[in-house]
């Protein structure tokens, strides 16, 4: 339709001045940032350690294949338990808070770690990291944190420091568990003669992170404010739990209500809405594209360390936990500097769908760089080759993670309103919990099975790269320009 013109007609278009972004509240934030390394340092400690673990402990009872099945196991049990939990977790901070949560959660991440240095048994390695993912609900809980203490202006600023947390958690974790794992064995003259670390050989190296833990739930005890407004207790919660839910049901049955319109009605930007009113198709675009970042994602480090420590003949590596440790210290340096230098000016310009896409595409070179390092291991040994691909494969999983601040974004954005940020994020957390819990055992799974004759050697690479075909698909859903309410 052509436009009327007038006397009235601007001859030029209003230019309307851009909105200075507003200022991170730092002191909050960096508390928020202190309590996220809680979580990658308590999971990335064992990645080094876990493959001699289960060789020590004898579940395997020798045989070199089934070291994988178990080391995956170990990691997938976490999530698993997390899966059925942290959904109400995220849930229940909407209305108690997200402090009294984050508190449960850091608990729980201590006392699951104290006892899995205390293990012998298998069964004890799988109780502690079952515990560890129910009483976790953190990673959902302190997104909401951060959307809450920031706007639309400088989100994007503060989602590029987001990864200093992983990043620093990816470098300490893993150079923590590669260098103190058997200390009495390892450091003779320091810890030969203390009797204790003789009969628990792992307990050092999963004691300095429950130790941080410990320090970061007293730092959030004491100087973290609560971010969500309104919040009653949990006695509060427990006696209104049924009168709400007949209010919520009520609401959503009305031939007027929608889960669109109880978003935007009144008190709607605070209220928390039902499940089901998170049930619409933004909301599990911006979940399901973040569940399958972290299917990669995790499949990709279930199979580095396992790749490492396999014997070159076998398909592997076969380096020593130490040098596995400051490998993927190394990645994540690597991996937090370029967030925090180039995310946001990457953002700003090409926006979030152009760099998610581009973050994912990178695990296309990241697989395939695996069969290429073998080859030359076997052709060469460890020479000058092989670590050239692994810097490769280093910068592509740099690259990679950049996907996860995009995601995070989107996810912020799909929120139906404030009032249920945390059971959206919950939501999200929900799928990627269980993703994560198939992914680390079936990648780990397919490489005991890729080990185990040479007619099967590109099972799991075949396995690793659909997946990451699944995940390039599921991007081509989320919109160019982000949703707003």
């Amino acid at each position: 339709m052509a436009r009327i013109m007038d006397e009235e007609t601007p001859m030029l278009h209003v230019q309307h001045p851009r909105r200075r972004s507003t200022p991170l509240p730092w002191r909050q934030f960096g508390i928020i940032l202190f309590l996220q390394l809680a979580e990658p340092l308590t999971s990335q400690v064992i990645s080094p350690l876990a493959p001699q673990l289960i060789r020590d402990i004898g579940i395997t009872h020798g045989d070199e294949t089934k070291v994988g099945f178990y080391v995956g196991l170990l990691h997938s049990l976490f999530f698993a338990a997390q899966a059925l939990t942290v959904l109400h977790w995220s849930r229940i901070s909407d209305r108690i808070g997200r402090k009294p949560v984050l508190l449960t959660g850091l608990f729980g991440l201590s006392l699951s770690m104290y006892c899995f240095g205390l293990s012998k048994t298998f069964m004890g390695l799988v109780l502690s990291r079952a515990l560890s993912g129910a009483l976790n609900g953190n990673i959902g809980v302190t997104k909401s944190m951060m959307a809450e203490i920031t706007d639309e202006t400088n989100l994007a600023h503060a989602y590029a420091y987001t990864p200093i947390a992983w990043s620093s958690g990816s470098t300490l974790g893993p150079l923590i568990g590669g260098f103190l794992f058997r200390p009495a064995d390892r450091f003779p003259d320091a810890f030969g003669h203390v009797k204790f670390l003789r009969e628990y050989p792992y307990f050092l190296a999963c004691a300095i992170p429950a130790t941080f833990t410990v320090i970061a739930w007293i730092v959030t005890s004491l100087f973290l404010k609560e971010t969500l407004p309104n919040t009653i207790s949990f006695r509060q919660l427990i006696e209104s739990k049924f009168n709400q839910r007949r209010f919520d049901l009520a609401a959503l049955e009305s031939p007027k209500s929608s889960p669109e319109t109880l978003a935007t009605s009144e008190n709607g930007e605070s209220r928390p809405l039902p499940l089901r009113a998170l049930l619409i198709p933004r909301v599990l675009i911006a979940a399901g594209n973040y569940a399958a970042l972290s299917t990669i994602d995790i499949t990709f480090r279930a199979v580095q360390p396992l790749f490492y420590a396999t014997p070159i003949e076998l398909g592997g590596l076969g380096l020593d936990p130490p040098l596995i440790g400051n490998i993927l210290a190394v990645y994540g340096t690597l991996s937090g500097l370029f967030q925090i230098l180039l995310f946001a000016s990457l953002h700003n310009r090409f926006g979030s769908k152009a760099v998610y896409t581009v973050a994912v595409s990178c695990g296309i070179p990241l697989v395939l760089a695996y069969p290429i390092i073998n080859t030359l291991a076997r052709a060469y040994g460890l020479n000058w080759a092989v670590w050239c691909v692994i810097v490769v494969q280093i910068a592509c999983s740099v690259l990679l993670n950049l996907g996860f601040s995009c995601i995070f974004i989107y996810i912020a954005a799909a929120s139906p309103n404030r009032g249920c940020l945390g059971a959206t994020n919950g939501l999200a957390q929900v799928l990627v919990s269980i993703m994560r819990s198939i992914g680390p055992a079936s990648a780990a799974s397919m490489f005991s099975l890729s080990i185990s004759a040479p007619a099967h050697a590109w099972f799991v690479y075949c396995y690793l790269l659909v997946v990451v075909v699944i995940g390039i698909g599921v991007s081509l859903l989320l919109p160019r320009k982000l949703w707003g309410n």
